[in-house]
C-alpha cells in the first residue's frame, strides 16, 4: 500500500508541474507540502519501504515509478520523510537562544 501512496503522491506532483510549466519551483513546493502534511504514522510507514528502484520485486522496483520525473519525485519524497518529522527537525536544527 505504501508504494501506491508514493506513486499517487508522485503523480500529483507531476500534475502540478504540468499545470504550472512556468514555475519550475512548483515541484519542490508540492513535495514539501505533501510531506509536511503527512502524519507521523504515515511517515513512519513510508520509511519502512525500500528506496525506489533498489528492490527488484514490487512496485518500487526498477520500472515506471523508479524512472524519469516520477522516480526523481519519489526519491525526493523518501529523502524528506525524516526532515518533516518535528522530532528530527528539533534534533537537526536546535533552536538558539536568539530565536526565543
Amino acid at each position: 500500500m505504501g508504494a501506491h501512496a508514493l506513486g499517487a503522491a508522485a503523480y500529483a506532483v507531476k500534475a502540478a508541474s504540468l499545470a504550472a510549466p512556468d514555475r519550475p519551483e512548483i515541484v519542490a513546493e508540492e513535495i514539501g507540502w505533501q510531506v509536511a502534511h503527512m502524519t507521523a504514522d504515515v511517515r513512519a510507514a513510508l520509511r519502512t519501504l525500500p528506496p525506489v528502484g533498489e528492490n527488484l520485486s514490487g512496485p518500487l522496483g526498477p520500472g515506471l515509478l523508479a524512472s524519469g520525473q516520477l522516480g526523481a519525485i519519489i526519491r525526493d519524497i523518501q529523502a524528506r520523510l525524516d526532515e518533516s518529522d518535528p522530532h528530527v527537525r528539533a534534533c537537526a536544527h536546535p533552536t538558539s537562544p536568539m530565536d526565543q
